[in-house]
């Protein structure tokens, strides 16, 4: 069994997985300033929560999109189970080839679910991740990634839209009723949610017109639940997509 973790900006999500079958799925802020052992203490309550003690875990594998984080959360993996951790980054084997202008500045949660979507669905691919940026990765046909973009999530816009304006309240990410909001709520939730999906359309047109063939979506993250169903464009919603992700790359850089 091994030890899944990825940190994301708002949430770290972490895992145990033994034989490709997630045997859970947990969640936890993520905190820029608690200690090694601090996390070490939360890894633990976590793990027992699923009556899963430290022993049985053979190996575990991070990915972070944090720095200040990925130091201090990867000491409290191995102080708390004694096994050594992988990172993600540079000089770990993806198997993929990277297209980029500079292949290590690559964001780490875009290559675990590349490697992931491609292993799952193939390739020629979109690899949307909808967390706290909303991100597309790109795959050719020939499984090169190829890049792609980066956008406020939609969260982080809803934030700066309540933070920035002096009457637009925070609102709950309920389903437009409307395009057309009659009211300062259901105007700001057709504006962030639906605004959201019709971007994603468009730009998975763009992308392939670019690419000149059609690809398949894959979405992920916290808030693809409530995007995807608004979408027009046909997409698969893979909510374990980064955990799998992991474990691959854990099979493909340990002798396990």
């Amino acid at each position: 069994m091994i030890l899944a973790i990825d940190v994301g900006n708002t949430n770290i999500v972490l895992g145990c997985i033994r034989d490709s079958e997630i045997l859970f799925e947990a969640r936890m802020a993520t905190d820029r300033i608690k200690t090694r052992d601090q996390y070490c203490a939360e890894l633990k309550a976590m793990l027992e929560l699923f009556r899963v003690s430290p022993e049985q875990i053979s190996g575990c594998i991070v990915s972070s999109v944090v720095p200040q984080v990925q130091q201090s959360l990867v000491g409290a993996a191995e102080q708390l189970t004694g096994k050594p951790c992988l990172t993600v980054g540079p000089g770990l084997k993806t198997g993929l080839h990277i297209k980029i202008d500079n292949p290590a500045q690559a964001g780490s949660d875009l290559i675990v679910g590349a490697v992931a979507a491609i292993e799952a669905y193939g390739t020629g691919l979109c690899v949307i991740d909808l967390g706290t940026a909303t991100t597309i990765a790109v795959i050719g046909k020939d499984g090169a990634f190829l890049g792609g973009t980066i956008a406020p999530g939609v969260m982080l816009s809803l934030n700066a839209l309540s933070s920035g304006t002096a009457q637009l309240p925070g609102i709950s990410l309920e389903q437009p009723r409307k395009v057309i909001g009659t009211n300062t709520v259901d105007s700001m939730r057709s504006g962030l949610l639906l605004g959201s999906a019709a971007m994603l359309d468009g730009m998975v047109e763009r992308i392939e017109a670019e690419l000149g063939y059609p690809t398949k979506v894959v979405a992920t993250g916290g808030l693809a639940k409530f995007i995807v169903p608004l979408c027009k464009r046909e997409m698969v919603i893979d909510e374990n997509l980064l955990l799998r992700g992991l474990e691959i790359l854990y099979r493909r850089n340990t002798k396990g």
